[in-house]
């Protein structure tokens, strides 16, 4: 957060300079930036005086990058002179050399080409070398593309070229189509299809066919011919649709699974997938398909599905089995020795679940704080500190790649600082990696502080990977919202680790991931501001309207944080659907039910945040037991005398590392690369 960046900024200057030199530069540079950003060498004027300046080389590239239509050559190659290796110097070569494609301009093209700036422009020197009347080597100009399940429309003129002299035999496309539908991408299928053999090409069209639309494919397999192309347009037909409506795919699978030759491995793929989505669905059939699965047509997700349709059922006995036929790393994983326990205690194994329980909760985890409320035991958290080294900080300090890097988050430019700070610490060892991510948390940059403190005996650095942040106002903010601010902090970790100009591929923005049309519609039912999407990025704005919608959900489910935790990942309406199938069960189980596992991870990742943050902020923590009310029952806030759970850290001997890969842990992916459900977008 630009607001909160770099309390001890004059470390990352020269040091003969002053703070107050230093932020004078930065609002220099700002202001230069912004006349940049409109082209023209206006922005000459606004920064005079800041040659020196670390981030000077961005002035120039933005505002070449806003003329690139009309820049000539001799402008790129002069920046690229001065500042050789620089980011933006790559950005803007990159850049120019798509500008100089749209132009059809390949002479200068190829002069400035390099290899290596991504597939597009590969393809554009080949669409150059074309130009030259020079023919295609597929060996060397198109066998790594050709491995691409998909590849930007630049690469069409050149595939087409390569048909055109014969190089596209009937193996080769035949290599890439399955390629292509091995990644589930009908669309270059249909693109290939018709370059292969009559013979051939049909069955390629049924691929794609089975990909893109499954439900007429399986309608036309009646007539298909029993080959092993169309076996295999059977199969992928079948799984795909299974996904969508499984009642449907097991018509189709009776029907023509009689009619096809399949392969054992074809026939076990087809009724792993129904089987696996049956039991999303939790059907009536579900529990007794997954425990009659053939071996081979077993997979880790179909047996844990076993154990979640066993609880959802409440069949205990079934569960336990379940349970026991899971594989030996899965049986290692915390959710599932919690469960056992707690199938141990309905099936009145009491002192067998107890122990379990409490082995369980030596862990910081979701499932290691629910065993602990279960156990009566404190909970385990074992903060550590990390040491100081002011030699080595200074030395880091000093790397220029990482200092444009603090000085870019300290304008306001995080994704060009996200990209120094990458670039820069490439191939560290560890240890420097963790120094330079609490250098970072301990200048407000807290996103890189939980991105690089994410493994090993890092999880237990508490104090970067879990930042109070209260200069945006988080406690103020979920008091007046009526909410717990541990839980708005959890949700603010778990949705941007602390990223305040996240952004998802369904537009949710900025710390707690709103969309733009949700946040207007709090701002006007709460009477707030609001002043367009892009003031989303402002901590403050985020926090008040995200606080506010947190409310809104947790008014819809009687206050119960966790549900209004899984309603702000999958849309409330998806919610409902789950309570009212479901809602009976107890929250734990209700939880490994949930038939998205992102939703699932998601809401074991906020429940247990919240009670990380609850700790930081007070000492201990409420049980988070208290926070998992059954479905109907109402939540109450915390009062001054609510009772809490003690914090303390087992003897090293009886302290588990906590898996990489527990729920509790686990660290989101940058929003901006996030395909999974969205806040108020719930998606399958």
């Amino acid at each position: 957060m630009a607001s909160l960046a770099l309390a001890a900024c004059g470390l990352l200057v020269a040091s003969s300079a002053s703070a107050d030199t230093t932020e004078t530069q930065r609002a220099r540079f700002r202001q230069a930036y912004a006349v940049a950003q409109q082209g023209g060498d206006a922005w000459r004027a606004q920064a005079a005086g800041l040659e020196s300046y670390v981030l000077f080389p961005y002035l120039e590239a933005a505002a070449l990058e806003h003329d690139l239509r009309t820049l000539d050559r001799a402008h790129v190659d002069a920046y690229l002179a001065r500042y050789p290796g620089l980011i933006p110097a790559g950005d803007l070569r990159r850049d120019f050399l798509g500008e100089l494609a749209r132009r059809k301009d390949w002479v200068t093209f190829s002069a400035m080409y390099q290899p290596g700036l991504g597939d597009a422009l590969s393809c554009f020197a080949l669409q150059a070398k074309l130009s030259r009347n020079e023919p295609l080597v597929f060996e060397t100009d198109l066998a790594d593309l050709w491995k691409k399940a998909s590849l930007p429309n630049a690469c069409d003129p050149v595939i087409a070229a390569a048909h055109d002299q014969g190089l596209l035999t009937t193996d080769r496309l035949w290599s890439r189509i399955q390629v292509a539908a091995d990644a589930g991408k009908g669309g270059t299928v249909a693109s290939l299809a018709p370059w292969l053999p009559p013979e051939d090409a049909e069955a390629a069209k049924r691929i794609g066919q089975a990909l893109n639309d499954p439900a007429s494919a399986l309608r036309d397999a009646n007539t298909w011919p029993d080959t092993p192309r169309h076996r295999q347009a059977v199969t992928l037909a079948l799984q795909r649709m299974a996904r969508k409506q499984s009642t449907l795919a097991d018509s189709a699978w009776s029907t023509l699974g009689p009619r096809f030759k399949l392969s054992e491995q074809q026939k076990d793929a087809i009724e792993n997938t129904l089987a696996l989505f049956h039991a999303t669905d939790f059907d009536e059939s579900a529990l007794d398909r997954l425990a009659s699965l053939a071996p081979g047509a077993q997979s880790d997700a179909t047996r844990e599905w076993r154990v979640r349709v066993a609880l959802a059922r409440q069949d205990w006995s079934a569960a336990l089995a379940a349970l026991d036929a899971l594989g030996e790393s899965q049986k290692d994983d915390g959710e599932w020795r919690y469960f056992r326990a707690f199938v141990l205690e309905k099936l009145g194994r009491q002192s067998d679940a107890k122990a379990l329980y409490r082995s369980v909760a030596q862990e910081a985890t979701y499932f290691g704080f629910l065993a602990a409320d279960r156990s009566d035991t404190s909970y385990a958290i074992c903060p550590a500190r990390m040491a100081t080294d002011e030699t080595r900080e200074a030395a880091l300090l000093s790397d220029p790649g990482l200092n444009r890097a603090f000085e870019l988050y300290a304008v306001g430019l995080q994704k060009f600082a996200r990209r120094e700070w990458t670039a820069a610490l490439a191939g560290r060892d560890a240890d420097t990696q963790r120094l330079a991510a609490d250098l970072a948390f301990r200048n407000g940059w807290y996103d890189r502080a939980v991105f690089g403190l994410s493994s090993g005996d890092a999880l237990r650095l508490y104090e970067q990977r879990f930042p109070l942040a209260r200069q945006d106002g988080v406690v103020e903010q979920a008091n007046q919202a009526g909410i717990e601010a541990p839980w708005a902090y959890a949700i603010i970790r778990a949705e941007s680790a602390w990223m305040s100009d996240a952004r998802s591929g369904a537009d949710a923005r900025g710390l707690m991931q709103l969309l733009p049309g949700t946040a207007a519609l709090v701002a006007k039912r709460n009477g707030l501001a609001w002043a367009g999407g892009d003031s989303l990025y402002e901590p403050t704005t985020n926090i008040e309207l995200g606080t506010r919608y947190l409310a809104q959900m947790a008014a819809r489910y009687n206050g119960a944080p966790w549900l209004a935790s899984a309603a702000y990942n999958a849309g409330p309406n998806k919610v409902d659907q789950w309570v009212e199938a479901r809602g009976t069960l107890d929250p734990d189980v209700f939880v490994a039910t949930i038939p998205y596992k992102e939703t699932r991870e998601y809401v074991a990742r906020v429940m247990a945040f919240a009670v990380i943050y609850d700790w930081r902020l007070n000492g201990n923590a409420l049980p988070i037991a208290t926070r998992m009310t059954r479905i109907g029952s109402t939540y109450a806030l915390p009062g001054p005398g609510a009772v809490r759970k003690p914090v303390s850290c087992p003897a090293p001997a009886a302290v588990k590392p906590t898996p990489p890969t527990a729920p509790a842990v686990m660290e989101s992916p940058p929003a901006t690369a996030s395909s999974a459900p969205t806040p108020q977008e719930p998606q399958r």
